[in-house]
Formats: structure tokens, sequence, C-alpha cells
């Protein structure tokens, strides 16, 4: 007979949250669609990472060269293999070019939770096309993933990602002080989370 110690870990193995990513879920919306990102948009990502507006409370550094974006692009596409990660590439419907990226880039599967992220190009933003973007993948999250919590690390100053978590039902749970450096500074997070409706 099993160990209760046995048991539990039984347990956990069997109820870790199981994610396939396999095809590669493309989702629409009133104004947009949400693809993969793909090597042939390689040069608008660079724009987009590359663009001191639009990473402005991105605290990551930015793109340098196409081949930086490129080998971003291949990092998504680890991730997206692996299942420990999805990025979806926005696109105005009918028309090619990529103004952003939202993504669950940090999968927590033992806690059915995972980290969101966005940015839109700042031509795009104040239009509701960043509502209509998480719109999407929240429901896919939380229907088709089955996660019970999604979480945001958020730069302070940045308020209309706040507002954006807000208008989402998201809650903040944390601040920590001057618990992330990065280009020189020691810099505040703000942490929202959202539990499955």
């Amino acid at each position: 007979m099993p160990s209760l110690c046995q048991l539990r870990n039984f347990n956990k193995i069997m109820i870790m949250l199981e994610i396939n990513f396999e095809p590669f879920p493309k989702l629409s919306t009133e104004r947009l669609v949400l693809r993969q990102i793909k090597t042939s948009d390689c040069d608008d990502l660079f724009l987009l990472r590359s663009n001191s507006r639009v990473m402005q409370f991105i605290d990551r550094p930015r793109t340098k060269s196409p081949e930086d974006a490129l080998k971003l692009i291949q990092t998504i596409s680890e991730a997206l293999i692996n299942n420990e990660g999805i990025t979806w590439g926005i696109f105005l419907k009918d028309e090619p070019g990529l103004i952003g990226t939202i993504g669950y880039w940090r999968i927590m599967k033992e806690h059915y939770r995972a980290e969101i992220g966005y940015l839109i190009h700042h031509d795009y933003q104040g239009k509701g096309l960043m509502q209509e973007a998480i719109s999407a993948i929240l429901s896919y999250g939380f229907n088709t993933m089955n996660l019970h919590s999604v979480e945001a690390n958020v730069n302070p100053e940045n308020a209309a990602s706040i507002k954006l978590l807000e208008r989402n039902q998201f809650i903040r749970e944390g601040y920590f002080k001057e618990n992330y450096y990065y280009d020189g500074k020691f810099l505040d997070s703000a942490i929202y989370s959202l539990l499955t409706p």
C-alpha cells in the first residue's frame, strides 16, 4: 500500500496544469487578429522593441538591431514549443504590420497561474485596441488554458497599464520597493492579479 507521502506526490503530479499550444491559437476581436509571431515580422518587432516611447515602462533591454528581434522571436518560439509561454502578435484586421504583442510569458503550472505581458505601438494607444486584445487572451487563459489566476508585474509609473488592468478587474496585491535592478537603477514593482471569473 502506498504511503501518505507517495499519495501526496502522486496527487501533485496528477493535478498540475497541462498546456498544449499546438496548433497555435489564432484569436480575433472586432478590429484585431492575434496570431503567432513569425520571422517575417522581425522588422516590425525591431521597430516596436527599439522605440523609446513604446519601451518607456518595459524594463527590459531595447532591441538594437533586427538580429536582436530575430533572437527574441526564437526565444518566444522556444517557450511556445516547451509550453512555457505564449506570445501573440497584435495586428489590425486587413493590415499586415505588427502593432504590438501580448501573452503569458511565465506560466506556473503547479499554481495554475500565469504572468501577462503586453505592449502596443504608441500610435495605437488610447484607442481601445489593447482592451480588445487583453479581453481575448484572458478568455483564452481562463477558458482554454484553465488558469486559476493571472498576474501582472507593472512599473508603478505606468498609469495607462494600471488603468487597463483595473478596468479588467485586476486587483493590486503587492507593492515592492526597489526590488528590481535595471539600467543602473533600483525600481519599484506593483503586482496585480485576477482570479478566474
